[in-house]
């Protein structure tokens, strides 16, 4: 992810304050005060917050490169890399994360699936091992057949 294009930087010595949108590559140095967004577009967004870099809120990108602190929740559609530097207070919401040795999240580390749920529920076949011969024995119902 290193090799990431860059399509805005917001500099060491800048800050943002409001909620923010982008598309593309978003490469944070300074600060933003605010939500973070990232819209559709033709390739998926990613942010690269750098050592030093903060954001105070929540972030939702599908592709997230951290080195630097967020206070708010992380939720990344598709993959979190959290490199040394990396300070979360917050909630980590994620298909994919790797994570350094020296980050730290304090916060739920939730793991989301693109996947359904397979909430599945296997009836025993008649006549298999599970229900012969195992019905509750004690008097108190009568098994239906």
């Amino acid at each position: 992810m290193s090799s990431a294009q860059v399509d805005t930087l917001v500099g060491r010595n800048t800050v943002v304050e409001g909620n923010m949108r982008f598309s593309g590559g978003l490469h944070v140095e300074g600060t933003i005060r605010g939500n973070l967004y990232a819209d559709d577009g033709e390739r998926p967004s990613i942010l690269i917050l750098n050592e030093g870099g903060r954001i105070e809120g929540e972030v939702n990108v599908p592709r997230v490169v951290i080195n630097g602190t967020v206070e708010g929740d992380v939720h990344a559609s598709e993959r979190v890399e959290l490199a040394p530097k990396a300070r979360i207070s917050g909630s980590v919401y994620y298909n994919l994360i790797e994570m350094a040795m020296g980050a730290e999240v304090n916060g739920n580390l939730i793991r989301r699936s693109n996947d359904k749920p397979r909430l599945e529920y296997l009836k025993p076949e008649e006549g298999s091992a599970a229900t012969a011969g195992n019905a509750p024995t004690g008097g108190a119902g009568k098994a239906n057949s």
